[in-house]
């Protein structure tokens, strides 16, 4: 049996934060969700059930049929999985009479408890539901309490089952990481063998026995995730792999030579194709965010396609997709609602005749950096602030111009400098500048003037699921609203976004 974690996602906006403690923790884990579970259960070790927006005493509950799972496996419920097994297994859930939402303290615990082995009393949780557990499932014990939650947690004796209310994958649960580090290693008796160095092996393994002898295109943009793809895709199949980077003309400031510098000693075979006047006359009058991706989308397929027929035998294409890219692309009621459509999930049109190849779609990005660096990639590349594969597009609101193009460039290149310059690039996990669609009055010299308005944006992150922004010095901010108003022309204000994700997103398109 390998040594893996299946999450059964019922919709939680935390799902994610499980799979990444997991994760940490050096146990590979899937995401599947509760109602397209097409996986062998044989071939988990152990299995968690995630949180959720719904409640189990509404009619549209969500359910799942447990038979081959519950006494079978080592199972932890979260939340709604915890009120989901005390509700049809014996036990009864009620709607809560108190807020049971945010800070909490564990004030009693089992000491002999498997789950809470190393867990302080009066350990801080995360709780996050307006139902309770009033009574507890069959056979089983309450192993947890806080001030408000008499079931805080319960196990099932003899089932090696437990359950909690409230959510140890979160930031604000003190030793949440410990918890689930207990079910893991201590209850599941998994081994923590997936490193970088073990990913790494397999995977070569496997693109040598996929691919053969075959030809494999590559886009590259630059960035982390294709960089770690082209560099494990070459320890498999050498020169068969024919790099391409596309200048689509929304790149940053002088960005498309300095990458393709970048890679001269990397021993990848990489060409270089400026395709910018072809994206930026395809965008012509395009406000639309969803359009300009659409069209960005379709552009790089053209542009793809009239480079794969050069390469004589080529019949695959990789790309650099990342784990949340494959998560967002399914969901727990139907197909995910559009946030943006610029991931690299759904294929490819028939014409182009090539299949895909996607060596890092199991990894978020931070596990990406970590491959990385186990296989002797710079660490400058590695880290590298993710960039938006429409590139500045997204990043001017409104419709696409080389003069807007041009001029956010230009601001980009001020803001990113400045922050290397002093030292706090590597302290934000990404950063960039946005053209607004608006103008505003200012007054420079003796002169009136009306132009455009920029925001900076810095934020910290992880993989980008969650992220909030920077504190970044004022005097700071105002050496390069300074340096923006003098040197770029038509610019007269500049702002600083301090909103967080969620309820923003990084991108403002």
């Amino acid at each position: 049996m390998e040594e893996k974690v299946l999450i059964i996602d019922f919709g939680s906006q935390y799902t994610q934060l499980i799979a990444r403690r997991v994760r940490e923790l050096y146990v590979y884990c899937e995401i599947h969700p509760y109602n397209n579970l097409k996986v062998d259960l044989n071939s988990f070790k152990a299995v968690i059930l995630s949180g959720s927006p719904f409640s189990v005493r509404s009619e549209d509950a969500l359910h799942i049929d447990l038979s081959e799972i519950k006494g079978k496996k080592p199972l932890l419920g979260v939340c709604y999985g915890a009120q989901y097994i005390a509700h049809f297994f014996g036990g009864k859930v009620i709607p809560s009479n108190k807020r049971e939402y945010g800070r909490a303290k564990l004030m009693e615990i089992d000491s002999e408890s498997l789950l809470f082995h190393g867990v302080d009393l009066g350990s801080q949780v995360w709780m996050s539901h307006s139902d309770t557990i009033e009574t507890l499932p069959l056979n089983s014990k309450c192993i947890s309490s806080t001030a408000d939650v008499k079931n805080a947690a319960f196990s099932i004796i003899d089932e090696n089952l437990y359950g909690i209310q409230f959510h140890p994958e979160v930031y604000h649960s003190k030793d949440g990481k410990k918890i689930i580090e207990n079910f893991l290693l201590n209850i599941a008796k998994i081994n923590p063998d997936w490193t970088p160095d073990v990913f790494s092996e397999k995977t070569i393994n496997d693109i040598k026995n996929k691919i053969g002898d075959d030809k494999v295109i590559l886009g590259l943009s630059g960035g982390v995730d294709s960089t770690v793809a082209g560099v494990l895709i070459h320890r498999a199949i050498k020169d068969n792999l024919h790099c391409i980077f596309v200048n689509n003309g929304l790149l940053r400031k002088n960005e498309f030579n300095s990458v393709l510098d970048q890679y001269k000693g990397m021993g990848l075979n990489v060409k270089g194709v400026d395709a910018s006047d072809y994206f930026i006359k395809k965008l012509s009058g395009i406000d639309d965010p969803e359009k300009k991706r659409k069209i960005i989308g379709k552009a790089f397929i053209d542009v793809f396609d009239q480079e794969s027929k050069l390469i004589d035998g080529a019949k695959w294409l990789a790309q650099g997709t990342i784990y949340p890219d494959v998560i967002e692309s399914i969901s727990v009621k139907g197909p995910s609602a559009t946030i943006k459509s610029h991931h690299n999930v759904g294929g490819l049109p028939d014409f182009m005749k090539l299949s895909v190849v996607e060596p890092l779609k199991m990894l978020f990005k931070d596990e990406v950096r970590r491959v990385g660096k186990s296989l002797g990639i710079d660490s400058k590349l590695l880290k590298r602030h993710p960039f938006p594969g429409p590139g500045l597009a997204i990043r001017i609101l409104g419709d696409i111009t080389n003069e807007k193009v041009k001029i956010l460039q230009e601001v980009d290149s001020i803001f990113i400098s400045g922050l290397i310059d002093n030292g706090l690039y590597d302290k934000v996990w990404q950063a960039g500048a946005i053209l607004l669609p608006v103008k505003s009055v200012g007054v420079m010299g003796d002169e009136r003037t009306y132009e455009q308005c920029v925001a900076l944006r810095a934020v910290e992150s992880t993989d980008g699921m969650t992220a909030d922004w920077v504190n970044l010095p004022y005097e700071f901010l105002q050496e390069v609203s300074n340096k923006i108003i003098n040197n770029v022309k038509g610019v007269n204000r500049v702002v600083y976004d301090i909103s967080s994700k969620p309820p923003a997103t990084i991108e403002w398109e």
